[in-house]
């Protein structure tokens, strides 16, 4: 009985989508083109669950590259209207476009200059009526027995607002990129965000020895700087080679002495390198493809003098995996 419970309240909402997705008509175009003709910002407004709605859907727009917050209705009667200016576009969300916190408003609205979308499942409501445009949410039952709680109509608001976010960040060619700089905490963010150069070790930590210099002094350096290897530099200070734990890990087990050996002899030629300007996120996938730990950065692609070292346990440490 439960699951069969669930199982309804899917399925109505899905048909109340998938009418929604066949009503949608030039309205929405026109109310698109409002939105990216408009010289100000996208408000969205609306009470009780239209009202939650309205917050996630002005959160998407914002975050997906149109400027847009969410007015209580309630507040707004109280001096929060201030917020709207002229040439913002009002999107007042309301299913039975009959609701007293958002109609007192709209003469304001009007007043200020904004324009105004009303979204409603009744089109011939007060609030359909007195809109710029209107887009219709009409369902044609609620998920709830009752007929009561919002539940279908409250989807179809969310998919419709949805809708107008992802058209406007087509319109205006929005790009991960710009996603992810509205995100720098993220995942994402980060990925996208952060250069080798922000992430890299430079000046005295980098791990540096002579090619001459004897391996025992090789191997305190790869200790002090902690990153679990060294470059070998010839006299022009130009990176001939690395030196990791790993291959003094394979010296010990040959059972060569090799502490007096100069660090030339060790050293694993044409190490793999990156460039400071390039993402972070590309120094990881090179150090996976190459089963490596840390890659030496290079101003760019004609210099052989390193500028820092970048290494696998920061970019975890930064979350960019």
């Amino acid at each position: 009985m439960i699951i069969e419970e669930a199982r309804r309240v899917i399925r109505i909402e899905a048909e109340a989508l998938s009418a929604l997705a066949d009503s949608i008509d030039g309205s929405f175009e026109i109310a698109v083109r409002m939105i990216l003709g408009s010289k100000g910002r996208v408000i969205v407004t609306g009470m009780g669950k239209s009202g939650l709605i309205g917050q996630k859907i002005a959160s998407t727009m914002a975050s997906t590259g149109t400027p847009a917050f969410f007015l209580h209705p309630g507040e707004a009667l109280h001096g929060d209207l201030g917020m709207i200016i002229k040439g913002d576009v009002v999107i007042a969300i309301s299913n039975s476009g009959e609701t007293e916190e958002v109609l007192r408003i709209l003469p304001i609205v009007k007043r200020i200059g904004a324009e105004l979308i009303s979204m409603t499942g009744k089109p011939l409501s007060t609030l359909a009526k007195t809109g710029d445009i209107h887009l219709n949410i009409a369902i044609k039952e609620e998920a709830c027995p009752l007929g009561l709680a919002p539940t279908a109509s409250t989807t179809a608001t969310l998919a419709m607002g949805d809708a107008l976010a992802v058209a406007l960040l087509v319109e205006h060619g929005f790009k991960a990129e710009d996603f992810a700089l509205f995100h720098p905490g993220g995942a994402l963010g980060k990925k996208l965000l952060l250069s080798v150069n922000d992430m890299m070790h430079s000046g005295s930590a980098v791990p540096l020895v002579a090619a001459d210099m004897l391996m025992k002094q090789a191997i305190f350096e790869i200790t002090s700087k902690g990153l679990g290897c060294t470059g070998v530099v010839n006299g022009a200070g130009e990176l001939a080679g690395v030196i990791t734990d790993g291959d003094l890990r394979r010296a010990l087990e040959k059972g060569t002495d090799f502490l007096e050996q100069p660090a030339r002899d060790l050293m694993i030629s044409n190490p793999k390198r990156i460039l400071r300007n390039e993402l972070a996120a590309k120094g990881l996938q090179r150090m996976e493809q190459f089963s490596i730990t840390s890659l030496f950065v290079f101003e760019d692609e004609t210099t052989k003098i390193p500028v820092g070292i970048l290494h696998l346990h920061d970019l975890l440490k930064a979350g960019i995996a």
